[in-house]
């Protein structure tokens, strides 16, 4: 892409749907999203401010930028630095390791499997973690063992980190710190894990395309280290729809809310739409985490949420299978997979 003087047909978003439309930049702290210190959050315990604060954020966001968030910023470095390195390899270096649209594990630039659909100007690779049983070691990069070792290490890492934000999440519901891990599936080792990097070129006419189009995730949590060098996620916020771009802070991650705990708190917390701007000037590379539950369990408001607003349920049961074929069928497309689930 980097010879292009305009962007091919293919990749030009609908003028409604461009990044070009008015965002905010984030400078002002009214029009960013919040910070939370997570010093606090221990494997032991769950400090009560940083459970507010967390469930305050999620609340009102969805999203939120995490400082101090226990993953070593070196490890995050060597992470990051193993992926550039794989991004910047020639074509047909990368694609020993295509991806099909079947499974999107291994390398590719098309998410969905509608092939009539505008593509983003991305590439990627995606990686199953979690279940074990789905992790598939043959298609890994196979050019350095750091790479591997790496991103072992780092998935690792920020799988507990998640661990502590789930009990923070359930605590700010004023539920069990366990519950909605019990949500998730419950047993060790049984919950869902996959990551996805992400590596935006630069854009010859940035203003005509988007890097990742207007969506919400569909798991449950998402854990984000993003490019520190060059912004590019939009948060739409929540209220006035305005778009607010992400700057993010040194050695931070940028923390979200997904549709099936959007699900599970009765939409107390919010699975917020986002997207991908992409620029002339810099490459840019990210790595999403997604936290999920167990594919074959029922997702549906937890009863003791659902009681204690008086309310009803907002909406029907669906395993996260059922869930994600539904994105695969039809690709980022805002909330409108949530939406097939809302019940009046």
């Amino acid at each position: 892409m980097a010879h292009l003087q305009t962007i091919p047909d293919r990749y030009v978003k609908p003028p409604e749907e461009r990044s070009n439309c008015i965002a905010s930049a984030g400078d002002d702290a009214a029009d960013a999203i919040p910070v939370v210190d997570l010093a606090a959050l221990t494997e032991e315990r769950v400090d009560a401010a940083v459970a507010e604060a967390v469930s305050a954020a999620c609340r009102g966001w969805g999203f939120f930028q995490a400082v101090n968030h226990g993953v070593a910023p070196e490890l995050v470095r060597r992470f990051a630095a193993a992926w550039r390195g794989f991004f910047c390899l020639p074509v047909e270096v990368k694609q020993r390791y295509a991806n099909s649209p079947a499974t999107y594990e291994g390398y590719g630039s098309r998410l969905g499997v509608d092939r009539e659909a505008v593509l983003d100007w991305s590439d990627y690779y995606f990686l199953h973690l979690l279940p074990r049983r789905l992790k598939d070691h043959r298609k890994w990069p196979q050019l350095t063992l750091e790479l591997c070792e790496v991103t072992e290490e780092y998935g690792a890492e920020v799988r507990l980190l998640c661990r502590r934000l789930m009990r923070a999440l359930s605590a700010g519901l004023g539920l069990q710190e366990g519950c909605l891990a019990a949500a998730f599936g419950g047993e060790e080792d049984e919950e869902g894990a996959c990551m996805r990097i992400n590596f935006y070129p630069k854009c010859p006419q940035p203003e005509l395309a988007l890097g990742l189009s207007l969506h919400s995730d569909p798991g449950g949590l998402t854990v984000l280290f993003p490019d520190h060098h060059a912004k590019g996620l939009q948060v739409r916020r929540p209220g006035d729809g305005t778009w607010v771009t992400v700057r993010p802070l040194p050695d931070a991650f940028v923390v979200n809310v997904a549709d099936q705990i959007q699900i599970l708190s009765n939409a107390r917390y919010k699975s917020v739409e986002h997207r991908v701007a992409v620029n002339a000037e810099k490459e840019r590379m990210s790595a999403a985490y997604f936290y999920n539950p167990r594919s074959d369990v029922a997702v549906e408001p937890l009863p003791e949420v659902v009681e204690a607003s008086g309310g009803a349920a907002l909406y029907r049961p669906m395993t996260f299978d059922e869930y994600r074929l539904y994105i695969r069928q039809k690709g980022p497309q805002g909330k409108s997979q949530l939406s097939e689930l809302y019940q009046d």
